[in-house]
């Protein structure tokens, strides 16, 4: 099956949908898809729900998507450095569900393991536990019954990610920091569509540098990356 696009519009055609459930990659500004992005965007799809570590910055990332009111729910950790995500969620504009970004993470790899729900501890005694079935096992020091919440797996319409390269079959090499979010979340879509800087012949890619096999991943896009650094921090000399 061919698996590469000419573009990020020709890599979306005929997934997007009103209403849609997208699990995105990145952390801040790091590795996130910014040309599929773009592309949704441009496409005008509304009422999306996102999950995601953060919504970017206002002009970059999943940022440009509440600029123009296209995103309906936020499942994230941090709503920090993005002032348009803070206001429509203080407006009452925005739904948004916070997740600690471990139980992000393991919600999103449970999803893509096929594992529906999952307990942790995380959360236990806070609002984040809000509503969530509590059940009690005995994983104490002395084998005492600690509290422990469920928490779902997810199971997003559509997985958006960035790496660094891919060959022709999907498999993906991340780069540094920039593997974060993105491995959990090409697994937990149905479909996962992915942008990289380089794809290289089947083959050349030795399988023990390989971070995510190719049977998750049904789309891919080469293209160039803007690469913005969300803090720069600089002394003087």
């Amino acid at each position: 099956m061919k698996k590469v696009y000419p573009s990020a519009a020709e890599a979306l055609d005929g997934l997007l949908h009103e209403g849609m459930f997208i699990a995105a990659g990145g952390f801040g500004l790091c590795g996130i898809p910014e040309l599929l992005l773009q592309a949704i965007k441009e496409a005008g799809t509304k009422d999306l729900t996102f999950a995601s570590n953060n919504a970017g910055v206002d002009d970059f990332g999943i940022g440009i998507l509440l600029q123009t009111k296209q995103v309906k729910k936020m499942i994230s950790s941090y709503v920090g450095e993005n002032a348009e995500f803070m206001r429509q969620y203080l407006s009452g504009e925005l739904e948004l569900e916070f997740n600690p970004q471990g139980t992000l993470a393991e919600r999103m790899r449970s999803g893509g393991c096929g594992i529906p729900g999952f307990y942790t501890k995380t959360g236990v005694g806070t609002v984040i536990a809000e509503g969530k079935e509590h059940k009690d096992f005995p994983t104490g020091p002395n084998g005492q019954d600690e509290t422990y919440i469920m928490e779902q797996g997810i199971f997003a319409d559509l997985a958006i990610v960035k790496a660094w390269k891919a060959d022709e079959t999907g498999n993906l090499v991340f780069r540094k920091t920039a593997r974060n979010f993105n491995p959990p979340a090409a697994m937990c879509g149905k479909t996962c569509v992915v942008e990289v800087e380089e794809i290289v012949p089947t083959g050349s890619l030795d399988p023990d540098t390989i971070h995510l096999p190719g049977i998750y991943v049904h789309r891919i896009i080469q293209g160039e990356h803007e690469k913005r650094i969300e803090q720069r921090t600089t002394r003087s000399a």
